[in-house]
């Protein structure tokens, strides 16, 4: 190929085979947000079937969403290193044969294994690198595009709330898990529509480099070694060079220095919070209708209402978040929809007909797609781009705790109470709070970034303090001299972690 391909990687275009790739993650990404809900559908013949609480299985959803979520970090490392495609086919694959074993489960912990870690990991395979993939085809479309990918969450849950009401009917729990295991095996022909942008030369140019740049690394550290046994300092440097060079690699996939900004700690809290409350209420909503009386087609038919509106809400998000007024505080934006979807929750035991619980699924669907929709796309605002896939895996590591306790503390509080209503009120308090924490801290951190941006510019136009930094600079030059040219490649060594931290 010619030299002009391996320089650099090409931009995102916009468009072109960038909306197939769109298509394929709205596959991927709406059977892993919504088959966790959809197939509480099955919960109460479940919970019958085995004699189990409220709680006991809730842990099913729970635990499938706390290992989409937690196996984030392995879906990022594999995506970095063999890439969307060959990632999202096996999730597929997996999602697959989790669904085909739980039809033959004999114990509840067994729905655990089968359901939950194993389709859970297979989920996790398709969320993440289908989320990624949007963010390199796109990036002046970007909260459009991650708008429409989105709507496959409430695309799928309208379709699959009443598929698998009439799917029990037809063929009970145990055959339509099979038939479920089927259907889920479309991911890997989504999967293969995530096409490598550029050419593979530049993947191939960039590995070399790093190659390289690791040789390189390699040899100045044993030279440095060698001036260490001439000038009779510790070996202990050589421990510290093997501990830094291992760091490193952990860091090519995941960049823990993202601990370190203050805007990621921001919206890590503020989500963690959240999770706490943001599932179970979705997970509920059915069997809290056939609680209150309501037929079971009825009570699927609310998710479906639910998802129709989150239909519509989702690219209308998108759009409105992409505006010139919204996207440069497109953080205020995110917590106004956490608060506002902790309201909706505070007000739904005042919904004790069905017609109130349609006007709750209506609000909550709006809320729940406003959410869903700037979820990713606050994210990699704040990060960018570049540090977005290291981003989202120590995300979703950290949210996997909330999002495991969530639904079982909701189902516990059925169990204690016989009353769906202080599920519904632990839910509203805990995003409410979230809302608010993330409004706060997100004026803060507008206004320190404001702060610091003046501070750099009235430092770059104050001329007697480039004069002091270039006196600075011409010090350090005499001093390199002075110390003779033996000593540079040790130097080199010490001040070159420190300008990766400071890069």
């Amino acid at each position: 190929p010619p030299p002009a391909n391996t320089r650099r990687v090409p931009g995102p275009p916009d468009g072109g085979w960038g909306w197939v790739v769109v298509f394929g993650a709205f596959v991927s990404i709406g059977f892993a947000y919504a088959f966790p809900k959809g197939i509480a559908i099955f919960f109460k013949e479940i919970q019958d079937f085995f004699g189990t609480s409220y709680s006991e299985v809730a842990w099913v959803s729970s635990i499938m969403l706390a290992t989409t979520y937690g196996a984030g970090p392995i879906s990022s490392i594999l995506v970095n290193r063999y890439g969307s495609r060959p990632v999202v086919m096996f999730g597929g694959l997996l999602c697959g044969i989790g669904m085909v074993s739980a039809a033959f489960c004999t114990s509840i912990i067994q729905l655990y294994i089968c359901v939950g870690f194993i389709t859970g990991l297979g989920l996790a395979l398709n969320l993440q690198p289908s989320v990624i993939m949007i963010g390199k085809y796109f990036l002046k479309r970007r909260p459009i595009a991650n708008g429409l990918a989105m709507a496959g969450s409430p695309v799928m849950l309208c379709t699959l709330a009443p598929l698998n009401q009439f799917l029990f009917d037809s063929f009970g729990w145990r055959g339509s898990f099979l038939i479920l295991g089927a259907i889920l095996l479309n991911c890997c022909v989504a999967g293969a529509l995530f096409r490598p942008i550029g050419p593979g030369t530049a993947s191939v140019k960039t590995q070399v480099t790093e190659e390289g740049k690791d040789a390189l690394k390699q040899e100045v550290t044993e030279d440095a070694m060698e001036m260490n046994s001439l000038t009779n300092l510790p070996m202990k440097n050589k421990e510290e060079e093997g501990d830094r060079d291992c760091c490193e690699k952990i860091n090519r996939y995941l960049d823990f220095s993202l601990f370190k900004h203050r805007g990621f700690l921001i919206y890590l809290i503020g989500n963690v919070l959240m999770f706490l409350g943001f599932f179970a209420p979705i997970i509920f909503l059915a069997p809290y209708a056939k609680h209150i009386g309501i037929d079971e087609y009825s009570a699927a038919f609310l998710l479906s209402i639910l998802a129709i509106v989150d239909i519509v809400a989702r690219p209308t998000t998108g759009i409105i978040a992409n505006s010139k007024w919204v996207r440069p505080r497109i953080q205020y934006f995110f917590s106004f929809s956490i608060a506002f979807n902790g309201t909706c929750h505070l007000l739904c035991p005042l919904a004790s007909s069905y017609t109130g619980l349609v006007i709750y699924s209506v609000f909550f669907g709006l809320a729940f797609g406003m959410v869903c929709a700037m979820l990713f796309e606050t994210l990699m605002d704040l990060v960018g781009a570049a540090r977005f896939t290291s981003a989202v895996g120590l995300v979703t590591i950290a949210e996997c705790c909330t999002i495991l306790l969530g639904p079982p503390i909701g189902g516990t509080l059925i169990d204690t109470f016989g009353d769906y209503k202080y599920m519904f009120i632990k839910c509203g308090v805990v995003m409410v709070l979230s809302g608010t924490f993330l409004f706060i801290m997100n004026y803060y951190n507008y206004r320190m970034l404001a702060k610091e941006e003046k501070e750099r510019k009235a430092k770059e136009e104050d001329p007697k303090t480039v004069r002091t930094e270039n006196e600075g600079r011409n010090n350090g030059i005499k001093e390199t001299t002075q110390d003779g040219p033996e000593l540079e490649p040790l130097r080199e060594e010490q001040e070159g972690p420190k300008k990766e931290v400071n890069g």
